[in-house]
């Protein structure tokens, strides 16, 4: 009974990540019969879970959106994923990010929280004991690496010595041991304010260029912070905020088709049957460069100013891509 409660959670889980599983290879991936997999499906479907089938020699099964939410199936990096973005959100619309959402999300995050185990219980609890936030710019969302989050903020937590590989601004990589003290989240990134002991200062890394972070084992009495707080030293060693352009643009596209090809990371208002209008925010110009170039359809920057000049610079740069380099030689 055991084994079929295992397998029915591991069925629940490949439906969820994943929109249609034909039925031969979801049974492989199980590791049962066809005929076993049916079974397993009837009874996810009487535990409320409304999986569609198509039948047929290419038939196979599908979870459908019903009316109840039944219970998530989520792995321990996708559960303190949540609590991160849930705590990432309360704290946007207190800056007022988002208003109305800080309330539920502190409830969701309370919920969440309650029903984990122990040991992911301890992690979030420690990420949300250790995390300052800087007070300015968007919240840091889910997008670092939950287990190296949870690392640094059990480390900071328990006040002991971390080694991991940093690389700098400039490529260069190097090995480093520090005093971890608090995290701290600015506009998409995060940084791990820390007491560098080769270098024998206080430093703020940057959590996406931080590899392989593991505890040495080694407690330390924590030093004191040269700044009121972690925010402001994070404040103090940033050049100034990280920028955040707010693009908009007007598309010679149905609001729906531009919805489809890119909705999800931005905002659409549909102007007429044939154009809308696109709003998106990005710490860089990449992305909105890219999307407005996947929607496959003309459009008009309204702004920033500096879009424009980007998309000259990519222009230029694709025009000159169907020219063979000098030093090569032209393939008949």
């Amino acid at each position: 009974m055991a084994n079929t409660s295992t397998r029915t959670l591991r069925l629940l889980s490949l439906l969820q990540n994943h929109r249609y599983w034909p039925g031969a290879e979801l049974a492989d991936r199980l590791g049962v019969s066809v005929r076993t997999l049916r079974r397993d499906i009837d009874r996810l479907r009487e535990l409320g879970y409304p999986v569609e089938a198509q039948r047929g020699v290419d038939g196979g099964y599908q979870l459908a959106a019903g009316a109840t939410l039944p219970p998530l199936v989520i792995d321990d990096e996708e559960a303190v994923a949540l609590a991160v973005g849930l705590q990432a959100a309360a704290q946007g619309a207190a800056q007022g990010a988002v208003a109305g959402i800080a309330e539920s999300s502190v409830r969701v995050l309370a919920k969440v929280v309650q029903v984990m185990p122990a040991r992911l219980r301890d992690q979030v609890e420690a990420l949300r004991a250790m995390t300052v936030p800087v007070g300015w710019g968007r919240p840091a969302g889910p997008d670092a690496d939950p287990a190296v989050l949870t690392t640094l903020a059990l480390a900071c937590r328990d006040s002991e010595r971390l080694r991991f590989g940093y690389t700098a601004a400039d490529g260069r990589r190097t090995e480093r041991h520090v005093e971890p003290h608090r995290l701290v989240p600015v506009g998409r990134r995060w940084y791990l304010v820390a007491y560098d002991l080769v270098r024998h200062d206080w430093r703020s890394f940057r959590v996406d260029r931080l590899t392989g972070p593991e505890g040495t084992g080694a407690r330390f009495r924590p030093r004191g912070l040269p700044a009121e707080d972690a925010a402001e030293f994070v404040r103090g060693s940033l050049t100034e905020p990280p920028r955040s352009y707010r693009v908009e643009a007007l598309v010679e596209a149905s609001a729906q088709t531009v919805r489809d090809r890119i909705g999800r990371w931005c905002t659409v208002e549909e102007v007429d049957a044939r154009t809308c209008r696109v709003r998106m925010t990005s710490d860089t110009l990449d992305w909105p460069t890219m999307a407005l170039g996947v929607v496959g359809a003309d459009f008009h920057v309204l702004e920033p100013p500096e879009l424009l000049d980007q998309l000259d610079d990519w222009a230029a740069r694709f025009a000159r891509a169907r020219r063979p380099p000098a030093d090569r030689p032209t393939t008949p």
